[in-house]
């Protein structure tokens, strides 16, 4: 049965060999600013009074529609920064989430010294180059999309390239997955298949990760409580979009939220 999980894919596939063809891999790397380094998300997850909050920008998302198309990216990331964020991630695939480069751009200016994680759906080397172009600290890989060759492939291209890398599961068939190399492990409350969210698939996946990675608990965190216990249990992360961004104030959405946590 075809999911959205493979309908974003294939358009995401479609889209990157278009743009491949626009701008050749080779002019992407001639741009690309190696005297800037990045930012650690996974030394500031681990460092101590740090919230673990990862405030992401999302306008849209294939199972909510619209959840807030009135705000701007460098207003609310720098917001959401001074809120006391330990990272921010900013959304870049257009069709389904309304999300863009210049999303990411703009968060980036506006938050040079705060790690960034570039939110997408990863399926060509091309992306990773794009990434470091636009000055991204962290990248996404989902297992769910990638085979195992891929996730260690573009793993030591990101950290080549100076950046870190999130791996997102979903469910346990893909534990085996999981590459050492990676700087930090996610488990996504949310089935990406369905875009069904349950919390208990962060407990349940919890002691199969190995002891020493660092560990972020993805989608459906609703309450500073649960952030609370989540954390008690072994998390560093927290990554949150739409509980802030449906809010008609996201930076105080989060500033709210990061108030009442416990760390």
């Amino acid at each position: 049965m075809r999911t959205i999980l493979d309908e974003i894919v294939e358009d995401r596939r479609a889209e990157v060999s278009k743009q491949k063809q626009e701008i050749p891999l080779g002019e992407i790397q001639a741009k690309i600013d190696f005297s800037t380094t990045c930012n650690s998300l996974s030394a500031k997850l681990l460092s101590q009074e740090t919230s673990g909050i990862i405030a992401e920008f999302k306008r849209r998302s294939p199972s909510k529609g619209v959840i807030n198309d009135r705000v701007q990216p460098d207003i609310v990331t720098k917001g959401y920064a001074d809120a006391g964020a330990s990272g921010l991630s900013v959304l870049t695939d257009g069709k389904y989430f309304g999300g863009c480069t210049a999303d990411f751009t703009a968060a980036r200016n506006a938050n040079p010294f705060i790690p960034l994680l570039r939110k997408d759906f990863m399926v060509d080397e091309y992306q990773l180059f794009e990434s470091r172009l636009l000055k991204a600290d962290v990248i996404l890989l989902i297992a769910a999309v990638l085979k195992k060759p891929q996730i260690s492939r573009y793993t030591a291209i990101a950290h080549e390239l100076g950046m870190e890398v999130l791996l997102e599961l979903h469910d346990e068939s893909e534990i085996e997955m999981i590459n050492e190399e990676v700087d930090m492990i996610g488990i996504n409350n949310r089935n990406l298949k369905d875009f069904k969210v349950d919390l208990d698939r962060s407990l349940k996946l919890l002691d199969r990760l190995p002891a020493n990675v660092v560990k972020i608990s993805e989608s459906g965190l609703g309450d500073p409580e649960t952030v609370d216990f989540l954390r008690s249990r072994g998390f560093h992360g927290f990554l949150m979009g739409e509980n802030f961004m449906k809010s008609e104030n996201p930076s105080l959405a989060c500033l709210d939220f990061i108030s009442r946590l416990k760390y």
